[in-house]
């Protein structure tokens, strides 16, 4: 399994996952909302299993030193 979430993308998926789980539980909105369950798993552990089907890599390439 090759990392490929990084950056803003990284903070965006914790934000927006986060604050759906929130919302849910505090009855903001209905059950949908525990969907932020995989946002937030994916930028916790930097990993989307839809980028390698569509080509995608937002972590970008490590420099070796």
């Amino acid at each position: 399994m090759n990392l490929n979430v990084g950056g803003i993308d990284k903070i965006l998926r914790i934000v927006v996952g986060a604050a759906l789980i929130g919302l849910t539980v505090t009855d903001v909105i209905g059950v949908w909302g525990w969907i932020g369950i995989v946002p937030l798993a994916t930028g916790l552990i930097n990993w989307c299993p839809l980028y390698p089907i569509i080509g995608l890599n937002t972590r970008g390439t490590e420099k070796s030193e």
